[in-house]
């Protein structure tokens, strides 16, 4: 099936049916495979861009926080557009993960102050 065939389908699909169709999508890119490696050791285990020890949590704080996709391009040159595509769909498929390592760094800050 060509992208062009799958854009006509996808929008035959009731709301419900796209809404299906994402998380099916979003599943698919978040298996492994996708640029995203948890090692243990590294980052406390968190989930990082592949050969990088920049965590997830890293990402969605910035972007919870204004930055834009090319913000945060520029202010880490070696990764790639598709990284932070990457990063997306692991935040959008493991949502209560993100929101764990979040809250766990926050209070680590706490307990610095």
């Amino acid at each position: 099936m060509t992208v062009k065939e799958f854009k006509i389908q996808l929008l035959a699909l009731s709301p419900t049916e796209k809404a299906e169709a994402i998380q099916i999508l979003t599943q698919t890119l978040s298996n492994g495979s996708l640029g995203i490696t948890k090692t243990p050791g590294v980052m406390g285990g968190d989930a990082c861009i592949h050969k990088t020890r920049l965590p997830v949590w890293l990402f969605v704080s910035l972007k919870r926080q204004g930055a834009t996709d090319a913000e945060l391009l520029k202010m880490y040159p070696q990764l790639s557009a598709a990284d932070l595509v990457n990063v997306w769909a692991y935040a959008d498929a493991y949502p209560d993960e993100i929101e764990t390592a979040l809250r766990e760094q926050e209070e680590a800050m706490q307990q610095e102050i």
